[in-house]
């Protein structure tokens, strides 16, 4: 069980995917560098989780905003702090290895999940 999750905080990847598409979340992608060159989620920014804070100041606090991690664990402690910091944030539950396994879109053409 993951002390950091908040169920209420949570995103299906599905349920991500839609409301990116209708422009209803930013996404924020915390994984390292070589994971996210591996594979990610296309429209997903990246801040990798030891520069999360210091950029803090540049995520929009007027919207949604979601973090993505491998499987879900770092982006709930991440998800955790902004909500307490006042953001609307969510956590995908199940990370970027969930949604790979759905099939949902990816880039490079050749993406693939990296172990962290």
């Amino acid at each position: 069980m993951n002390e950091f999750a908040d169920t209420q905080a949570n995103l299906t990847p599905s349920e991500t995917a839609r409301r990116m598409a209708e422009e209803d979340l930013l996404l924020i992608d915390v994984r390292e560098d070589y994971e996210w060159e591996a594979g990610r989620v296309p429209g997903a920014r990246h801040i990798p989780i030891e520069n999360v804070a210091s950029q803090a100041s540049s995520i929009p606090k007027d919207r949604p905003v979601a973090f993505i991690c491998l499987a879900g664990v770092r982006s709930a402690m991440v998800t955790r702090a902004f909500r307490d910091a006042g953001y609307n944030a969510l956590n995908v539950a199940g990370g970027f290895a969930e949604w790979f396994g759905q099939g949902l879109p990816t880039e490079p053409n050749d993406a693939e999940v990296a172990p962290h």
